[in-house]
Parts: C-alpha cells; structure tokens; sequence
C-alpha cells in the first residue's frame, strides 16, 4: 500500500527534475461557478503534462537496483513522452508503442526525446498489447501508464504540492482515465487530510472508472469515443480501482461540448494552452456536476499536448457550444435581391456572417425557394435569440439553430 513516505520519496527524486508549478487562482472561473477557484497548472510542467512525474520516478527507482536496461511503454502520447524523457536521463532504451490516432506532434515529441516509436491498434488498449508483446520479445521492462504503485507515487506528488500551497483546500478535481493520477493524488491527499474532497472527472465518451466506482466493481467500456484522448480508457487499472475506490469521494463525467468550451475559456481568459483531457477537470466544477459553491476548489490541469492541427477544430466546437457562433438553416426565394435583404436583416441585428452555403437544387424545395445554411457571430445566448426573432418576424422560417 502506498504510505506517504512514498510520495515523500518520489518528491525527493523529482526535485531537481520537474517544473515547481505554483497553484493560480482564477476570478473569472470563480466568479462563473460559485467557488474559489485554484488552477495547478501541468499542462506547463516538463514534457507538457504530469506523466512526467510518475514515469521518472518508476524508472529512477528501477535504474538505483542497477538491472534496467531496455523500457518499454504504451501511451496515447503524454506518458510516452515522460518514458522517452526519464530513459534518456540514464542512457536507457525506451520503445513506445502508441495508438494511430495519436496526434502527430505527440509521436513527433516522442521520437524527439530519443524514443523508438511503433504505432499500433486505434485505441490505448490495442497499443498496450503490442507493448506487451514487445517485451515477451525483448525482455525490456514494461512501465505501465497508471497501473504501477510508483507511478502512482509521482503522480500523487502534485497532492504534496497544492496541500503545500493550499493547506485548506476543500475539493481536488482530477481528470482520469486509466486512473493513475486520481489513485495517486487521492492516496496522498487523503493521508495527509481525510476531510479533502477528490472528485474524478472523465469524458462522457469514455466513462470506465465513473461507471466501476458507481457498481462497485471493475467495469470496463465496450467502447471509448470523446475529444479527450488523453483519458480515452476502456480499461481501469486494477490496482488503481482499489485505491480510488478508497479514497476517491465521487466521479463524475463531462460531455465533450463542456471540455470543448473549457478550452476556449481558457485560451481567453488564462491564456493557457490545454489539452481536452486536461480542461475536464475545470468543465466539471464550471458545469457544476458537483455543488462547490463557497468551497476552495482546485482543478488539476492534467497536460497541454494537444495537436495545433486539431485547435481549431476544438475552439469552433467551444465556440458553437457557448453559442458565440450561430449554425442554422433557412428557407428563402429564390429571387435577385433575396440574398442581399437576408444579410442586410443579419447586420441589422449586429450579427456577422463568417459562413454561407447556398442551395438551390435540394430535392425537397419548392420551385423559387432556395435553401441556406449559415454560420453568425454572435455575442451569447440572447443576442442569438434576438437574431432568430428578428428574422422570423420578416418571415424566415429558422431550422436546425444550434443555440
């Protein structure tokens, strides 16, 4: 079991090798949710995320015994980089088997830190058996991304260090997939103050660890589909599960039009770059799936390994789901001038148009109609709702509004 010596113990290891992240507070997201609002911010932590943390200190550990010579991991992309980083630390070779998925700057950063990289299988699980396949071969060690006690034991550093910052916490909100670093903070935390909340926090798509901590038993998922790679789990660790379900006091899961927003808020208003799985922990306290109104929250940014290819896509998601942008559909006639009275109507309204497609041959139209779908900026909720009545007060039929 592990005792707080361990996490003592990792600390020491880390010391001169990790970023000290101080905790930051947050008027905007206290002020939206209610609470006071501390954000530990690991997505600026060494290789990008938190893995860092508990792949060196296995591998330390490992290499002081004096018989590590080959490591083998699988990742989705962040503990990858943490094996490749703490291997190339002691001259250790370090293959990493990752999804296809995978985005290309993860495995790009990856293969930067001195790692053999092999892609296999679609999902963690499916790289995880080739991984495991791997070391029957070679005999390397398999360094697990969760399930390993002294990964968990770097994992639950970050606990030492917000309670060191934050004595009086009330609440940890943990993003979790396979459940290293919720198992890991909660352990640690918990033995240094049982009147700390942890609350787990995974993607809607991806809910393992919600829907096993709620039976009681391990529950893997059939399937896994979310934005929120980073947790993208089927599988919990075994050992994980035991320590969260003794420690954790609730899990909880966000929707990836939630994570999608968090994003955005946090590229405007913190000015921080986070990963999907990363800002689940913040979508939960700003959806509110838990009461924290009044309480010290802190939300634990997990990692910022998110491929810039795939932010727009993000930000667009974040944009339509906090309704800073307007997708609708409406009829028209097909007429001169139809077109020009629909966009002065739109400017009317302060509105902008940002995209346009229009359709003159759908079947179903009638002879002189046309059909048009359009994407508006707008400032939030009720500036859309102004822009909806005011076409359909000059007779625009509005359908499929995203609001």
């Amino acid at each position: 079991m592990l005792e707080l010596k361990d996490f003592e113990a990792a600390a020491d290891r880390l010391k001169n090798v990790i970023h000290t992240i101080p905790l930051s507070t947050s008027s905007t997201f206290s002020a939206i949710s209610g609470a006071e609002v501390y954000l530990k911010y690991e997505n600026q932590q060494k290789t990008g995320s938190f893995k860092v943390r508990g792949a060196y200190n296995k591998i330390m550990k490992r290499y002081a015994e004096g018989d590590l010579h080959a490591v083998v991991a699988s990742s989705a992309g962040n503990h990858a980089q943490g094996v490749a980083f703490a291997a190339a630390s002691v001259g250790v070779k370090a293959t990493i088997v990752m999804p296809r998925s995978t985005p290309i700057a993860k495995v790009s950063a990856t293969q930067g830190y001195g790692a053999e990289v092999v892609l296999a299988g679609t999902i963690y699980d499916e790289a995880y058996a080739k991984a495991c396949e791997i070391c029957e071969q070679t005999g390397a060690e398999f360094i697990h991304p969760f399930d390993d006690e002294d990964v968990m034991a770097g994992q639950g550093t970050i606990a030492l260090e917000l309670l060191r910052d934050l004595p009086f916490v009330d609440m940890i909100f943990v993003p979790t997939g396979g459940g290293g670093l919720l198992s890991g903070i909660a352990a640690c935390a918990k033995q240094i103050n049982p009147r700390i909340q942890v609350i787990g926090v995974q993607a809607e798509g991806a809910p393992a660890i919600a829907n096993s901590f709620r039976a009681g038993v391990l529950t893997p998922s059939d399937t896994v589909r979310t934005i929120a790679d980073g947790i993208a789990v089927k599988t919990p660790g075994e050992h994980t599960f035991q320590y969260i379900r003794q420690y954790v006091d609730r899990v909880v899961t966000v929707s990836d039009d939630d994570i999608a927003s968090t994003i955005l808020l946090l590229l405007e208003r913190a000015k921080q770059v986070v990963e999907p799985a990363g800002a689940s922990s913040l979508a939960a306290v700003l959806t509110g799936k838990v009461d924290t109104k009044g309480k010290k929250v802190v939300c634990v940014l997990s990692g910022g390994n998110i491929d810039v290819s795939f932010i727009h896509k993000i930000v667009e998601k974040g944009l339509v789901t906090r309704c800073r942008h307007l997708k609708f559909s409406t009829i028209m006639p097909d007429a001169p001038g139809a077109l020009e009275n629909f966009a002065h109507l739109v400017a009317d309204q302060n509105a902008n148009i940002i995209r346009f497609q229009h359709d003159r041959v759908q079947a179903d139209l009638e002879i002189g109609e046309a059909i048009i779908q359009v994407v508006c900026e707008v400032g939030g909720v009720e500036h859309a709702k102004r822009l909806i009545d005011a076409l359909t007060q000059h007779g625009y039929h509005i359908f499929t509004t995203q609001v």
